[in-house]
């Protein structure tokens, strides 16, 4: 019997248009088939540029992963949602009532009326979780999503519960989002219910679930998996739509049977905790202990009733695919009702009746794992004779750990293609929160391109068209309780303030190798370079080393002017795939995008668009014999790129938290560069006997530190030692000079510490005053022209102790701020490989 064809989603069987298709139709025909071609390309380019793509991981060694979202919504009329979300919402109580059974008093195993098979075999039935007592506490299914098909009657049938951590909200925000900037006329064309609701209604909800005894404001934290994780995106964006905090494990304690943040102030109390790691992993001390995420004693804290998590750790045993086999009869047992929606249908292997009805129609069921819903099911049409016997003998020997499921042939709905529309098979995922008294669906949902080409995955936005006498969905308007004046640096985790302190030092580092290089590409690019040049050379041969932007063999070469050639092609390799710089810029990457909940837009943007325009720079092909211009043009792109971020970060993020780290950063960083390229200038052989052979360190010296117009305004004479040390050391007011670093950093440690006494703050204060002292040194002595060529002379050590000094600073930093976090980083004086915070 030849199967059923598909449904069209917007074409009726008389071939005639669905009426709620009707006002889009127009839009559609104006735009034409090129336009909206070019549009779909648009909107990919708007995802990798701002949106979900621009936060998923990339794989090893591969391209970023691609989420299409396709520029063609998925219409679903409003009576026909409603139904659904009422439907789901009864499934959703029926879910809540198995899994308070299953954790409690389990009468529906004693009774039979579920296999102990699908129970105790499922690895996310959590032992630890049970109450035998009674009734948990509070719902243990909080969010809930199914996904959904339509059979070729019309009917829509459930093939997935989603109750562990149900993804894909932030997809749905996202090609929203993308929809209204690259397709204005097709919203125009009809008014849709909005999105925003279900996040008010959430942000509440979540609200509410605080333990009772909670005073003020009851704190909400999201339990995210990591930025290496795929699902990151959706975390970063959850925290932001519902107002809360995002925290890793290593984030959080349990302290006396209470769950806390570590902060730079110290513990703050968690009430309510957003899980979105698997729930077999969040508690090494009772689950699965050799995971290194989890957090000890959460579900003792839990128990306590001190924090309550959603959804609950053990609620992804509701996914198991046998489970649904038992759902129809489970409903009239537990709710008097009939299921509204019915699942596909589904049978247990470990029932006799259900082998007998299998007979051999295998072919037209999916095998399924019946207590695992993450391990992907098998098409026994789709296999060998070989392989379909192999699965035949294991199920033989365990039926009963095997569910299978009908298979549905999915409705088709039109799709953007290169000619224009093409229809595709769609799955749809609906979302639904409880509120505290009732369930509550995200109006609109997340349908998933079954074959959308091109091997990425393809979404559409899910569009409910509002009706004039539709009621406005919100939160109920409860009273919120007065929230407390803070203007504190304190409450912000260690592990973010160490990720901003090392995007501070990474960016500077950046711009550090930046002004080495196009110092070097100046000079490599004179013909005959003089004695005085080649002693420049010399010295920023050794900075370049230092940076590890190049090797010491090839820089003793350049500066003996006998591989001024190399010299160019070594420093071109430093910007090239594999080299430094482009090692520096993947740095600042990853930390940028473990920060994305906590910069501002504009911020965030800039340093999105301005890595990928300067990887896509640094990657060209250089024609030949332009080595030394790619090198100038590559060093001016980075400068002007740190100084876009520098000034986002100084006219748009608040004086204190993230800045602050970020600023303290930097100038750690700069504080430690300035020490180490002047010692490495004034390092000049021979200058005792002749101190005109300074000159070269010194010139060199005010380029690095960007301050020649200064001097030269200033003095409007020869180079001389002691104005220039003066100008680089001791001037407060030199932005890119020492004092003005040492400052910036004691003023810093001061306000974090609130003590004017701070430790911290004493040792970059005493570091100042060293500077400056051996600026007063030489200056005294600059009557007795070989004494101040001596002391000069014998700075390089003591620079070199200033830099190994504030690198000790950085350390005692690190310790105080960020210890509580598992890892700490290397913090050499270029520590090209320091792990990042918050890496998996």
């Amino acid at each position: 019997m030849e199967a059923a064809a598909p449904l069209d989603e917007m074409v009726d069987g008389a071939g005639g248009f669905r009426p709620h298709w009707r006002a889009l139709l127009g839009a559609l025909a104006d735009l034409g088939a090129e336009a909206l071609a070019e549009r779909a390309l648009l909107i990919e380019r708007f995802l990798a540029d701002e949106g979900v793509t621009s936060l998923l991981p990339p794989p090893a060694g591969d391209a970023p992963p691609s989420w299409r979202c396709d520029p063609v919504p998925l219409i679903l009329p409003a009576a026909e949602f409603d139904a659904l979300e009422a439907g789901l919402a009864q499934r959703a109580t029926l879910l809540e009532a198995v899994l308070q059974d299953i954790y409690g008093p389990q009468h529906l195993l004693a009774e039979g009326a579920l296999p102990p098979a699908l129970v105790h075999a499922n690895p996310a039935f959590l032992r630890p979780c049970r109450n035998p007592e009674g009734r948990r506490e509070g719902p243990l299914l909080h969010l809930y999503a199914a996904d959904l098909a339509r059979a070729p009657d019309g009917s829509w049938r459930v093939v997935a519960d989603r109750t562990a951590s149900p993804t894909g909200l932030a997809h749905v925000l996202e090609n929203r989002r993308a929809l209204a900037r690259h397709m204005p006329e097709f919203l125009r064309s009809l008014e849709l219910r909005r999105h925003r609701p279900f996040f008010d209604i959430w942000q509440e909800a979540l609200q509410a679930l605080a333990p009772a005894s909670v005073e003020g404001n009851p704190a909400v934290a999201l339990l995210a998996t990591g930025h290496a994780n795929p699902l990151w995106f959706e975390q970063v964006i959850l925290a932001r739509e519902l107002s809360c905090a995002l925290v890793e494990g290593g984030d959080l304690t349990v302290r006396d049977g209470a769950l806390y943040l570590k902060t730079l102030r110290g513990l703050e109390p968690v009430d309510v905790l957003l899980r979105r790691q698997d729930g077999r992993t969040i508690d090494p001390l009772e689950l699965e202990s050799s995971m290194a995420h989890g957090i000890a004693g959460l579900l003792d804290a839990a128990r306590g009733g001190a924090v309550k998590i959603v959804n609950d750790p053990g609620t992804g045993c509701a996914e198991a695919p046998g489970l649904a086999a038992f759902l129809p009869d489970l409903a009239g047992r537990l709710l008097g009702e009939e299921l509204r929606i019915p699942g596909a249908r589904t049978l247990w292997l470990g029932d006799p009746a259900a082998r007998a009805e299998l007979g051999e129609g295998l072919d037209r069921w999916l095998v399924r794992c019946a207590t695992d819903g993450t391990i992907r099911s098998i098409r026994p049409a789709a296999l060998d004779p070989p392989a379909r016997a192999a699965l035949l003998r294991r199920i033989a020997a365990a039926p009963h750990e095997f569910a299978l499921s009908e298979v549905l042939r999915p409705s088709v709905a039109p799709c953007a293609g290169p000619a224009g529309l093409v229809p595709r098979p769609v799955m749809l995922r609906l979302f639904l929160v409880w509120d505290g008294q009732r369930w509550r669906g995200l109006q609109g949902g997340l349908a998933r391109v079954l074959d959308g080409g091109r091997g990425a995955a393809l979404s559409k936005d899910v569009w409910v068209p509002a009706e004039d006498a539709a009621t406005i969905q919100g939160p109920r308007g409860s009273a919120v309780r007065a929230v407390a004046i803070r203007r504190t640096t304190a409450d912000l985790p260690s592990r973010v303030a160490d990720n901003f302190f090392w995007l501070g030092r990474y960016l500077e580092r950046l711009e550090s190798a930046a002004r080495l290089l196009r110092a070097a590409a100046g000079r490599l690019g004179r013909s005959a370079p003089t004695p005085r040049e080649l002693a420049e050379l010399r010295s920023l041969g050794a900075c370049l080393v230092r940076a590890e932007l190049l090797d010491a063999e090839t820089a003793q070469a350049g500066a003996a002017g006998l591989g001024t050639r190399a010299l160019g092609h070594a420093l071109l390799r430093a910007i090239r795939e594999g080299g430094p710089v482009p090692g520096l810029l993947a740095r600042v990457s990853r930390l940028t995008e473990l920060l994305r909940d906590r910069l501002t837009g504009e911020m965030q943007l800039a340093l999105h668009h301005g890595l990928r325009q300067l990887g896509a720079q640094l990657r060209a092909p250089v024609p030949e014999g332009q080595a030394l211009d790619r090198l100038a043009e590559a060093s001016g792109a980075i400068l002007s790129f740190a100084a876009t971020v520098a000034g986002l970060a100084a006219e748009n993020m608040v004086r204190g938290g993230g800045r602050l780290f970020l600023d303290l950063g930097r100038r750690v960083e700069r504080a430690q560069a300035v020490a180490a390229e002047l010692a490495r200038a004034l390092d000049q052989p021979g200058a005792a006997s002749q101190p005109a052979r300074l000159e070269p360190g010194l010139r060199l010296a005010l380029e690095l530190r960007d301050s020649v117009i200064t001097y030269r305004s200033r003095y409007l004479t020869a180079l001389q030692a002691g104005p220039v040390l003066d100008l680089v050391l001791a001037d407060e007011g030199n932005p890119r000079g020492l004092a003005f670093q040492l400052i910036a950093a004691r003023d810093m440690l001061v306000d974090l510490d609130g003590d004017t006494e701070s430790p911290l703050g004493r040792a970059a204060g005493q570091l100042l005053e060293d500077a400056q002292a051996m600026v007063r040194e030489v200056i005294a002595a600059a009557r007795a022209e070989a004494m101040q060529a001596e002391l000069v002379l014998a700075l390089p050590p003591r620079l070199r102790a200033m830099e190994g000094a504030v690198a000790d600073l950085s350390n005692r930093i690190a310790r105080r701020y960020f210890s509580l976090l598992p890892a700490v980083h290397s913090l050499g004086p270029t520590a090209p490989d320091a792990p990042l915070r918050g890496a998996a």
